[in-house]
């Protein structure tokens, strides 16, 4: 979450009026996040959170981000659910933007992880995973392997500004993980980012998961190497391999998961470092000026791509095929 475009009190007050919210009593910017404008909107009805989807985002894909959250609630999921307005739209325009309200998830991310968060998150995972069979749309992931040379190509002219030959460095990563990428593991609707936080805790218990705008259909293996780089590294770069024990191990009590899919999890693992290093690569170097948002160090996940690059088998996080 983040915000690029402000808004005026009139106009969202003009927004709320085509909902049954009741009237908006405050608004405000959340800062976290990278991708679209997003507010805490409180109402006489309670909390909603406001969003407005900013250029990354394809408006053809928003119909897509809709149907999985209404698709996850209604399996159970918690989740974030878009409202209607009273004629029974959800996407509507703001600011020149396109725009919806979604319902306010109770609880907090965890700034500390702990070895119990990652436990919760793997069974939520995989019951997230689970959920999701049954959805009929379908979204290529466009920031798989097949999007990532272009992201280089965007920032490759000023990547030495970051680190010195790194431009280099990632090309032949790129040119490794195009040439082994799998083709046959099993797939579905996956979150893509579910980074700590876009998960929520009460207490001791997962209370729920948001941000569903890289959601699409991919490998579900794929998830949890985005979740390995995002869980399971600690501020001081080390890996924690409990952690990684922990996340997959309870993932596994809920969905199983197949030999081969095991296999090439240090290879997907590399590619999700590489993904997130490439996009926070070039946010660093096209950063927005006056957005109320500040990029994220690419050099992190070049750390975490050079740990799974030596990693030889699944025991390296933990687990053995």
């Amino acid at each position: 979450m983040a915000v690029y475009t402000e808004v005026t009190d009139e106009a969202v007050q003009a927004f709320a009026a085509q909902y049954d919210l009741g009237d908006v009593l405050s608004l405000k910017g959340i800062a976290e996040g990278v991708e679209n404008s997003n507010f805490l909107m409180v109402t006489t009805r309670g909390p909603f959170i406001l969003t407005l989807y900013e250029k990354r985002v394809s408006e053809t894909d928003l119909p897509f981000f809709i149907g999985v959250m209404r698709h996850l609630a209604e399996r159970g999921i918690a989740c974030p659910l878009p409202l209607p307005g009273r004629d029974g739209v959800v996407l509507r325009r703001l600011a020149d933007r396109p725009a919806a309200i979604v319902s306010f998830l109770e609880g907090m991310w965890p700034r500390r992880i702990q070895p119990r968060h990652c436990a919760a998150l793997g069974a939520g995972l995989a019951a997230m995973h689970l959920a999701g069979a049954d959805f009929a749309m379908r979204r290529v992931n466009d920031l798989s392997v097949s999007g990532w040379r272009p992201l280089l190509q965007r920032s490759e002219d000023r990547a030495h500004e970051v680190r010195p030959e790194l431009a280099e460095s990632l090309d032949a990563e790129l040119l490794y993980l195009e040439s082994h990428w799998p083709e046959d593991l099993p797939a579905g609707l996956i979150h893509a980012d579910l980074f700590p936080d876009n998960v929520f805790f009460k207490g001791e218990s997962l209370s729920g998961f948001i941000d569903f705008y890289f959601s699409c259909t991919d490998f579900f293996a794929y998830d949890l190497a985005v979740c390995l780089n995002a869980w399971c590294f600690e501020p001081d770069g080390q890996f924690n391999v409990t952690k990684a024990r922990l996340m997959l191990s309870n993932y596994r009590k809920v969905r199983p998961v197949c030999p081969r899919e095991l296999e090439v999890l240090p290879l997907l693992a590399r590619g999700a470092a590489l993904r997130f290093l490439l996009t926070r690569l070039y946010d660093w170097l096209h950063h927005p000026e006056g957005a109320l948002v500040k990029p994220k160090d690419p050099l992190e996940y070049w750390s975490k791509l050079r740990f799974h690059q030596e990693v030889q088998s699944p025991g390296a996080y933990g687990l053995e095929p």
